[in-house]
């Protein structure tokens, strides 16, 4: 919310909104929806390589000779405990290198957002809200 000395200033700048602008100022939106997209899909995987990790710790207490179920697309099957944990630890490197991935892309969205703030204050001042 603007206050009744930032309106006023507002108003009297009647700075036209050129395409370029509108374009930077697309650009910007498409890029947050992207960084909100990622920061979902980051949550996810944090959470599902938590449960894997969870699931080793409590696989260490099994009796190796027992088969435990591994679900493989829609199936169940019973396997031994060591190869159910090397499974879980392919999961979870993969999982690695997706996080990865995500905050290499999320950093490079981000970097992007920034030099568009840059140019879009530069250009607007006060007159508009990038913060998110």
């Amino acid at each position: 919310m603007l206050s009744k000395d930032e309106e006023i200033s507002v108003g009297d700048s009647d700075l036209e909104v050129r395409r370029e602008d509108q374009d930077k100022i697309n650009k910007f939106s498409r890029l947050h929806q992207k960084e909100q997209a990622l920061e979902e899909d980051l949550k996810t995987r944090s959470k599902d390589k938590e449960d894997l990790e969870e699931l080793s710790s409590e696989l260490e207490l099994a009796d190796e000779d027992e088969k435990v179920p591994y679900k493989i697309g829609d199936t169940f099957i019973r396997l031994p405990v060591s190869e159910v944990q090397e499974l879980l630890a392919g999961s979870t490197e993969r999982i690695d290198k997706a996080v990865s991935g995500i905050e290499d892309r999320m950093s490079t969205i981000r970097e992007d957002m920034d030099q568009l703030k840059v140019q879009l204050y530069a250009r607007f001042g006060k007159s508009i809200n990038l913060e998110t």
